[in-house]
Parts: C-alpha cells; sequence; structure tokens
C-alpha cells in the first residue's frame, strides 16, 4: 500500500513536536489516528522512522532521510494546487534577493527552487553578504527583499520583517562524550569545555552573550566560518559545539557521529524572517516570492 498525504502530513508533525500528544494536538485529531498512520507508514517503507523510549519519541536517521522527502513532497503538492487556483499569463520581470551566509545554505535554495518552478520567467539575482549591509542595500532601494536572520535586525523603523522559521539553539557533542549520558545538561556544565565557535551572521554574538551573561569566559578552541568544519571538528571530539537546529544534519557526511542535546535554561533562537523596506510598493515578482515562502513555511509548521 502507497503511503497517503495524510500520513506525511502526521509524520512531520510528530517529528517536529517530539511527541505523538503534541502532533495530536496541534492537528485537533486522536492520538490514536497518529500513532495508527506511522506505523503504516513505516510498514510500507520497510524501516523505523522513530526510536519510542518513556519520555516520548527520537526521530531515527532513517526518519530524518525521510523527513526531507516528505516536506519537498508536500511542498510540491502546495505548489501544485497553487498553480491552478487561478489562471495568469506568465510572470516576467526581475527579483533583486538579498541573502546572509547562514541562511543562504539552509534556507534560500529550497525557496528558490520553488520560486522558479512557479516563475521561470522571473530573472533573478541574489547577493549574498552580512547583514548589516544587506539592510543598507534594502533601504537605498538596491535590493527588492533580503532572506536573512532578523533576530538582531538593527533598523526595524526602516525596515519591514515576516519570520519564516524559527530555530532553537542544541548542544551539538561527540557520540561517546560523558555529557551525552547525562538527563539533564545545562549551560554550567558546558562552560569549561572546549568551544568550537562558528562565525557567521549573530552565531558567535549570540554563544559569547550566553556564556558571557553566566560569568564564565568561554573557552573557545577554534572560531570558522564553516559549518562543515565545525561538524567535522565536533566529529572528532576536538570541542562541542553551540548551534541553532537549522544547520543540524544528521544525514551528512560526519551526521552519524554527532548527537544534539537541549541545554536546559534560556537559549537564544535565531530567527529567519524576509525583509523589505516599510512603505515601499513591492514589485508583483517580490510579492510571490513572499507567497511562496509563506506556503514554504505553512508546510513545516503543519
Amino acid at each position: 500500500m502507497a503511503f497517503t498525504l495524510r500520513q506525511l502530513q502526521y509524520f512531520i508533525a510528530v517529528a517536529e513536536q517530539g511527541t505523538v500528544s503534541g502532533a495530536a494536538h496541534m492537528l485537533s485529531i486522536s492520538q490514536s489516528s497518529i500513532t495508527e498512520a506511522i506505523k503504516e507508514l513505516e510498514g510500507d517503507l520497510g524501516v523505523s522512522l522513530f526510536d519510542r523510549h518513556p519520555r516520548g519519541l527520537t526521530i531515527t536517521h532513517n526518519g530524518h532521510n525521510f523527513l526531507r522527502h516528505a516536506t519537498k513532497i508536500l511542498a510540491s503538492v502546495s505548489d501544485a494546487r497553487h498553480a491552478f487556483s487561478e489562471t495568469k499569463e506568465e510572470m516576467a520581470g526581475s527579483l533583486n534577493l538579498g541573502v546572509t551566509s547562514l541562511v543562504a545554505g539552509y534556507v534560500l535554495s529550497d525557496l528558490l527552487a520553488r520560486y522558479r518552478r512557479a516563475l521561470p520567467g522571473v530573472d533573478v539575482t541574489a547577493i549574498e553578504d552580512n547583514g548589516s549591509y544587506l539592510e543598507h542595500l534594502l533601504i537605498g532601494g538596491e535590493l527588492d527583499i533580503a532572506v536573512m536572520t532578523i533576530s538582531n535586525l538593527r533598523d526595524r523603523m526602516a525596515l519591514q520583517a515576516e519570520i519564516i522559521e524559527t530555530s532553537p539553539y542544541r548542544l551539538w557533542l561527540p557520540m561517546g562524550h560523558p555529557l551525552g549520558a547525562a538527563d539533564i545538561i545545562s549551560i554550567k556544565d558546558i562552560t569549561q569545555e572546549p568551544l568550537i565557535m562558528l562565525t557567521v551572521d549573530e552565531i558567535e554574538e549570540n554563544t559569547g552573550k550566553l556564556l558571557s551573561a553566566l560569568g564564565a569566559k568561554p573557552h573557545v578552541a577554534f572560531r570558522t566560518r564553516s559549518v562543515e568544519a565545525v561538524r567535522s571538528l565536533v566529529a572528532t571530539g576536538a570541542g562541542i559545539a553551540l548551534l541553532p537546529d537549522l544547520v543540524y544534519r544528521p544525514w551528512s557526511l560526519e551526521g552519524d557521529r554527532i548527537e544534539s542535546r537541549d541545554v536546559s535554561g534560556s537559549l537564544p533562537v535565531v530567527q529567519v524572517g524576509l525583509v523589505w523596506r516599510r512603505g515601499s510598493k513591492l514589485p508583483v515578482a517580490a510579492k510571490e516570492f513572499l507567497r511562496i515562502a509563506e506556503t514554504a513555511r505553512g508546510v513545516r509548521d503543519r
């Protein structure tokens, strides 16, 4: 029996909520309906998507792999429905985009793929730079819209923003690290550990503020602008890292050698959003980019 779109929706909800009860509450359906749908989905695929334990569910490596496909399937269905919702001539014109470094590799590629499928006649130009410079270009009218981290957006009077993804910080540990066996990990537990620091966008600033608030000077073993370098260094035991879930990829080259754990206490979050000049009249091509990004967010929020 082939899996259904409803099963995919239930699977994504459980993966995001971490519990069947949480998914049932979010979808306003019974827990038994979700449990049965997940069992049927696993039976159809022939793999376990979740490890069951008393505290809830943990998505497996196979589950992470399938989550990527499930999200893309639902997004494609949403795009297809919109394509037939109204008849209109193929749109042309141009779209000038800005993007920050972290977002470029983990958010923009999916949005651009959706946009080009929907509006192949639009000429898209994108520039990657730091957030403050992109704000300058937006205010000056040199960019239509930017996809960027907005947690530390500076000029909120001149710019308007819409959140499309919120990503909490988690602790990255090499497999077998002593902290991996702890029931609860606190910030104080990690202040003496060698830290691999990612220095893109506001990541370094947020991590430094977090540790400084505890009166502890972080023991930074390595600073890098490469997420893949962080992944490799953590996997080989050179240190630990505090990073947003946005960049956690268990199916990557070093993914099966890294464990991601929650940390108790108040951790910052990374907000990714669309930013444009307040009061400006967005061109139709930019409005369509906003709509497609909102559709993608709706799929992730299910």
